[in-house]
């Protein structure tokens, strides 16, 4: 494995490599781009890389579908960092075009929501079609096959093109997240503010059966900050559920929810635990902190010998 190497979606000037290049490792690694997510996380899998980071959800837009079905199916990987890059779009062209000109426009289909509106108001009549990337959209300005291309401004130099409009963003606040994946180890050390994702498989459709997974989390206080569907390929209406949630896989309280889940489940994928990007720390009830749960151990431990 070249553990000096790290990958990403590529090509260069995507924000997947301005959130790469946030993180102080990377300063001290070859990072390598890549065509695509599977391209990225497979280099990792092949042992030709060792992290690769990916987008995987967006503020506008929600999951990144491709990133969350690779993490749930293939060899496992697993998570152990989060980005998250505040985004805003530059519409980038060749120099000496002018708005008026631009008739035809790319970008990666998560950018699309993000400027769909400032795009019907600006330039109603420009066709869009989508492109591998931000990225890949400026290098296809520049070979002339679309007249612009929404990407981060900091694009504009690697590819020759000039920004005609910066600072493009339909909602306020926008922020893409992104993760570092690399292949299973022992998680990093519990932060406080600490983040546990899997992917969970239902055993059988039944009234309730969702219900029941969401009730290994409520029981036990651990909240889920997000959950996502996706279809698992086996037919209509069989989907796997990707889940995140406050706490560390060492944290008494999400131990127990996962060995709950993998009881229900018919599968269970651990993605990682590891440290939110945000830092904030989740507000645990005195009932479900490690001592709680510690109490209640040496409690049942008593009754079972006598001494309860």
């Amino acid at each position: 494995m070249s553990a000096s190497r790290y990958t990403y979606l590529g090509p260069a000037g995507t924000f997947t490599e301005a959130a790469l290049r946030t993180l102080p490792e990377a300063a001290t690694r070859e990072l390598v781009p890549m065509v695509s997510v599977p391209a990225a996380l497979d280099a990792v899998r092949a042992g030709e890389a060792a992290a690769a980071l990916v987008p995987i959800e967006n503020s506008v837009e929600g999951g990144v579908t491709t990133t969350l079905d690779e993490l749930a199916s293939g060899e496992p990987l697993m998570i152990y960092r989060e980005v998250l890059l505040p985004i805003a779009f530059a519409l980038l062209a060749r120099p000496g075009t002018a708005l008026a000109d631009v008739k035809t426009v790319t970008g990666h289909p998560v950018a699309q929501p993000q400027v769909r509106r400032w795009l019907a108001a600006q330039l109603p009549d420009a066709v869009w079609e989508s492109a591998a990337s931000n990225a890949d959209g400026a290098r296809l300005v520049q070979e002339g096959r679309y007249d612009g291309a929404f990407a981060g401004e900091f694009a504009a130099a690697t590819y020759g093109l000039e920004p005609l409009v910066a600072g493009i963003h339909d909602a306020q606040n926008a922020a893409t997240r992104f993760v570092l994946v690399g292949r299973p180890a022992r998680p990093a050390s519990p932060t406080g503010a600490d983040k546990t994702s899997v992917v969970l498989w239902l055993a059988a459709d039944h009234p309730g059966a969702l219900l029941e997974l969401l009730q290994e989390y409520a029981v036990r206080g651990v909240n889920m900050m997000r959950i996502e569907s996706r279809p698992t390929g086996e037919g209509i209406g069989r989907y796997c559920f990707s889940v995140d949630c406050e706490g560390h896989v060492t944290d008494r309280r999400v131990g127990e929810v996962l060995m709950g889940l993998k009881r229900v489940c018919r599968d269970v994928r651990f993605l990682g635990s590891y440290p939110r990007a945000d830092e904030v720390t989740a507000t645990v009830r005195p009932q479900v902190t490690d001592t709680a749960f510690t109490a209640a151990s040496d409690w049942l431990a008593r009754c079972q010998d006598g001494r309860g």
